[in-house]
C-alpha cells in the first residue's frame, strides 16, 4: 500500500502543490539516483571518507551511475573490492519498478512504473524514422483539469523526485540497450580520475534521441525536481543529452516560465489549444489565472527563443470547439502580434471513455493546417501514436488498480514474442 495521502490542493485554478519529502527506505540506505556529484561527495564525507577520497569516489560513482547505467556497486570495476561492500551497506542504486510494459502496433512503447512508496505513473517511448522521443512524467496525477486530457481526471498524489524523473530516462536506456560502451582505461583506483575517457554519448545512431517533459503532470509545478533531473540528463559527465534535444511543456504557469528558460534552458512547448478566453477558460482552466495575453507575453520573453529555437504551441483539434477557419486566423494574428518564433503542432484529439469532445474531421484539420502554413508558420499535423495502448497525447492515466498482478502476468504470457 502507498503510504502517502493525496496532496493538499490550495486553490482551484492555481493549485501549486507542495513538494513532499522522499519517503525514507526501511533499510536506512540512501538512494543515489537523482543526486548530483557534489551531493554524492557530501554523503560520502558524512559516511566517513576524508575529503580527498570522497571527491574521487563521488566522481567514479557518478560516472558509473549516469554514464554507464550500472545498477549494482559490484559492477564498478575500477573501485577497490573492499570499497564496494562499504557502498552497498550505506547506499542503493534505485530505479522505478516496471509494473507493466506495453508495445503498440506502431512501435510505441508504454511503461507503467511504480515508486518505492507504492504509487503508479507512466512513461512513453515514440520511435520515428529520424528520432526516438521519450515522454517523461513529472507528477503522479495532475491538478490542472484540462477537460480534453484523460490524465487531468486523476487527482494529484505527489511530485516525482529528481531520481524518479531521471530514472525514467535510465530505464528507457536499459530497455533499449543504449548505455555507452567507451574505454575504461584510466578510470582505475587512482588519486585523481580527471583524465579518464568518459565514453562520450551522442544521439547519432541511437534509438533514444529526444526527451519531452509531456507526460503526467505539469512540470513547472514541480520546478525544482524537474530542473535537478534535467541537469543530470544534460551533464556531459552523466547522461549527456544536449539541451537542444529536450523540450519542456507547460499549460501556462506564467510566473515560472522565465525561470525555466534561465535555470534549465531547454526548448519550450506551450499547451495553447484555444485562441479565445472563453474557449481556453473551458478546456485549459489555468487560463482563468494566467490569460492568453499574459501567457504569450511570457513566451515572447522566454530566454533563448529564436528562429533557430522556436517555441512550439500544442493545439488539440476539437470538433466545433476550436477548429474553425476563424480560429486558425486568430492563431496567426496572435503569433504575429507577439512576434513569436513559433511552430504549431496540431494534435487530433485522442478520445477516451467519457470524454466531452470529438476529434475534428480530417479535412477540417487539414484546412486549419493549410491556413496557418499559408501565413508562413509551420503547422504540421501530429500523427497519433500508441492509441491501441492508451499512450497517445492526453491519454496517460494509470489503470493498474483495475488489474491484479495475476491478470498482468497472464497478459504478459499471452503477448507475442518479439
Amino acid at each position: 500500500m502507498a503510504d502517502t495521502d493525496l496532496m493538499p490542493i490550495p486553490g482551484l485554478v492555481d493549485p501549486v502543490p507542495v513538494a513532499r519529502s522522499i519517503t525514507p527506505r526501511a533499510d536506512g540506505r540512501i538512494d543515489l539516483i537523482g543526486l548530483p556529484k557534489a551531493a554524492i561527495r557530501q554523503l560520502f564525507e558524512v559516511a566517513g571518507l576524508d575529503a580527498k577520497q570522497a571527491r574521487l569516489r563521488a566522481k567514479q560513482v557518478f560516472h558509473w551511475l549516469y554514464h554507464r547505467g550500472v545498477t549494482e556497486f559490484e559492477a564498478m570495476t575500477d573501485i577497490a573490492k573492499v570499497m564496494r561492500p562499504w557502498l552497498s551497506e550505506r547506499f542503493v542504486i534505485g530505479r522505478p519498478e516496471v509494473v507493466e510494459a506495453q508495445h503498440s502496433v506502431d512501435g510505441t512503447r508504454k511503461w507503467l512504473l511504480r515508486t518505492a512508496d507504492g504509487h503508479d505513473f507512466e512513461m512513453v517511448f515514440i520511435p520515428d524514422a529520424d528520432r526516438g522521443t521519450l515522454c517523461v512524467s513529472s507528477q503522479i496525477g495532475c491538478t490542472l483539469n484540462c477537460t480534453f486530457c484523460h490524465t487531468g481526471t486523476m487527482k494529484l498524489v505527489r511530485n516525482l523526485t529528481p531520481g524518479e524523473i531521471v530514472g525514467q530516462v535510465m530505464l528507457a536506456r536499459d530497455a533499449l540497450g543504449e548505455w555507452p560502451k567507451g574505454s575504461m582505461e584510466g578510470l582505475g583506483d587512482a588519486e585523481d580520475a580527471d583524465g579518464y575517457d568518459r565514453g562520450h554519448y551522442t544521439a547519432d545512431g541511437r534509438l533514444l534521441t529526444n526527451i519531452v517533459m509531456m507526460g503526467m503532470g505539469e512540470p513547472l509545478y514541480n520546478f525544482d525536481h524537474v530542473r535537478d533531473a534535467l541537469k543530470l540528463v544534460m551533464d556531459g559527465d552523466g547522461l549527456a543529452l544536449s539541451r537542444r534535444r529536450i523540450t519542456l511543456s507547460t499549460s501556462g504557469v506564467v510566473p515560472m516560465m522565465a525561470r525555466a528558460g534561465e535555470e534549465i534552458g531547454v526548448n519550450l512547448a506551450v499547451s495553447l489549444h484555444a485562441v479565445t478566453k472563453e474557449v481556453r477558460d473551458e478546456i485549459v482552466p489555468i487560463n482563468r489565472k494566467y490569460g492568453i495575453e499574459e501567457l504569450l507575453s511570457a513566451c515572447a520573453a522566454y530566454p533563448g527563443a529564436s528562429n533557430a529555437r522556436r517555441i512550439t504551441f500544442e493545439y488539440v483539434m476539437l470538433k466545433d470547439k476550436n477548429d474553425s477557419d476563424a480560429d486558425a486566423r486568430e492563431l496567426i494574428h496572435l503569433i504575429k502580434q507577439y512576434k513569436l518564433p513559433a511552430k504549431v503542432n496540431l494534435i487530433p484529439f485522442n478520445p477516451w471513455p467519457g470524454a466531452p469532445y470529438e476529434c475534428s474531421a480530417p479535412e477540417r484539420v487539414r484546412r486549419f493546417s493549410e491556413i496557418v502554413f499559408e501565413a508562413g508558420i509551420s503547422a504540421p499535423v501530429r500523427t497519433p501514436r500508441g492509441r491501441d495502448i492508451d499512450a497517445a497525447c492526453g491519454q496517460l492515466r494509470t489503470a493498474a488498480e483495475k488489474k491484479s498482478r495475476a491478470q498482468r502476468d497472464r497478459e504478459a504470457a499471452e503477448a507475442p514474442a518479439e
